[in-house]
């Protein structure tokens, strides 16, 4: 009886083993694309207040996929390297 024991108490440490890597490689995009999306969201709402702001200056930077992902991703640095694109194609 006490082998019969240590066989599933072996049993049981490799299958732990090789489920917790297992968990890990399946998380890994999902917590990238969670990321993601949140900075998505983030550079939409730095978008948005500067739009609704700089409208009274008649500054507005458009909103769309691309400018989204840029503030997202890049924060401030995004947005005025956003603006000075805007700047140079305009002017």
């Amino acid at each position: 009886m006490a082998a019969e024991t240590w066989q599933i108490v072996l049993i049981v440490s490799a299958a732990l083993l090789l489920i917790f890597p297992a968990i890990k490689l399946l998380l890994t995009p999902i917590r990238l694309a969670v990321k993601i999306l949140i900075h998505g969201v983030m550079g939409f709402i730095i978008l948005w207040i500067i739009n609704t702001f700089g409208g009274l200056l008649g500054f507005f930077l458009p909103i769309n996929f691309v400018t989204i992902i840029v503030a997202g991703f890049l924060g401030i640095p995004g947005i005025v390297l956003l603006a000075f694109v805007k700047f140079l194609l305009v002017y």
